[in-house]
């Protein structure tokens, strides 16, 4: 490995990388929430045997993959550059969603979910590094906003898919779209830098407003960096607040469809909760990064925590349909928007030579909020009978993730030199 710190490389241009990151995080919302979408056909599958239980443990499979992927992709990405960790992570999630649609038993198709939860975890540091890197500091949250959003289209996109192609097509199928990142190798090969550099007019201080150490070695124990006195508050709240928002995330993905069906709302189809709950998640995230640009970073991340407990707690009483779908795209926000939030304000408090590691870590300890988020709901419905308790369940956790969001000093950034860019 070559820790070399010169300003080697071709600097990304923010249209391309926001568009390239769009896309890749389009087809990882696809491949995050196509689960869910085939669940029903999961059960009815012959030879399988699959119960609401085992299709729980595909979710978890999935989830214990993901901070596997996001700490070593991290860490990689700040020690190797972005380019090499994305391309691998592309070609590695292609292979395990090719893998889980040719599986022709249920334990080789376990498997496969499990590498496909590496490969998604591993995306969204990387990915959210590398656009900020290449954001326009004056646009920086609205261009890592409009690169996450693509978590929501993707799973708007998989909604949608389902309803036209299930059940007359198998399940299997549908997992063969998850290979479509491999026809993005080449792009990332031409686009992305070998280089990790940063905008030159913009240098992210910690969250606790101190500058980075200048001749700090790309090669010393990054880990020991964010754990150190300048930036150890504020790792400690990111991994806090990033679990609490995945608590939400995970457990609206597999329990909020199920609360509204035992409130009394007659949903129909799923289809259309799906759709009002990822618009909303991109519409929010785009509105949100509009206000965090004016330099309301902070405060758009801590509305966002609130407004999920707000519309959870609108979905506990009856409402009229329209109503119900507005609190539903509010919900979208407030879980999905949430962790875009999160992620870009981690991502602006730390320099090059960090970010990586810092999204990695954030997101890896934080996905153990995904793992627990199904389980803390469903035991919440189970010792608790009113309909009302797991709505209330959901807005503990947000409640907590505006107050930890809270006690962050803002994002800062410096008008100095370009932090150095880390190894080829």
């Amino acid at each position: 490995m070559n820790s070399n710190f010169g300003r080697s490389g071709t600097r990304a241009r923010p249209g391309p990388a926001v568009a390239l990151g769009l896309v890749i995080l389009c087809i990882e919302g696809y491949d995050l929430f196509i689960l869910g979408v085939v669940g029903p056909s999961l059960l009815t599958h012959p030879g399988w045997d699959v119960t609401k239980s085992t299709l729980g443990l595909l979710g978890g499979l999935t989830a214990l993959g993901m901070p596997l992927g996001s700490i070593a992709a991290g860490w990689a990405g700040d020690l190797h550059g972005r380019r090499l960790p994305m391309l691998v992570s592309l070609v590695w999630l292609s292979l395990s969603m090719l893998l889980s649609a040719v599986a022709g038993d249920f334990t080789l198709f376990a498997a496969s979910r499990f590498l496909a939860g590496i490969g998604i975890g591993a995306l969204i540091p990387l990915v959210t590094a590398y656009v900020s890197e290449a954001a326009t500091p004056a646009r920086h949250s609205l261009q890592v906003g409009t690169a996450t959003a693509g978590l929501g289209v993707g799973g708007i996109i998989t909604a949608v898919v389902g309803r036209v192609l299930l059940p007359q097509w198998d399940f299997h199928n549908l997992f063969f779209f998850g290979v479509i990142p491999l026809v993005l190798v080449p792009v990332v090969w031409r686009l992305v830098p070998a280089v990790v550099q940063d905008h030159p007019a913009r240098v992210p201080l910690s969250a606790e407003s101190n500058p980075p150490v200048p001749g700090v070695d790309g090669s010393s124990n990054r880990l020991g960096q964010l754990l150190s006195a300048q930036y150890r508050r504020a790792t400690l709240l990111f991994w806090a607040a990033t679990f609490a928002g995945l608590v939400i995330v995970y457990g609206a993905g597999t329990w909020l469809p199920t609360l509204l069906v035992n409130s009394g709302y007659d949903l129909g189809s799923s289809l259309d909760f799906s759709i009002a709950f990822n618009v909303g998640a991109v519409v929010g995230i785009l509105g949100a990064s509009l206000i965090a640009d004016r330099g309301f970073l902070k405060i758009a991340a801590v509305v966002s925590f609130l407004l999920a407990a707000v519309a959870m707690i609108t979905l506990s009483t009856p409402q009229p349909r329209p109503l119900l779908l507005v609190a539903s795209g509010v919900a979208g926000f407030g879980a999905l928007g949430t962790q875009a939030l999160v992620n870009i304000f981690v991502a602006v408090s730390h320099p090059a030579r960090l970010r990586g590691t810092a999204l990695g870590f954030s997101l890896g300890v934080g996905r153990v909020g995904a793992i627990v988020g199904p389980g803390y709901l469903g035991a919440v419905t189970v010792l608790i009978s009113s309909p009302k308790a797991g709505f209330y369940a959901f807005a503990v956790p947000a409640l907590i993730g505006a107050i930890l969001i809270g006690l962050l000093r803002p994002a800062s950034t410096a008008i100095a030199q370009s932090d150095a860019p880390l190894a080829r």
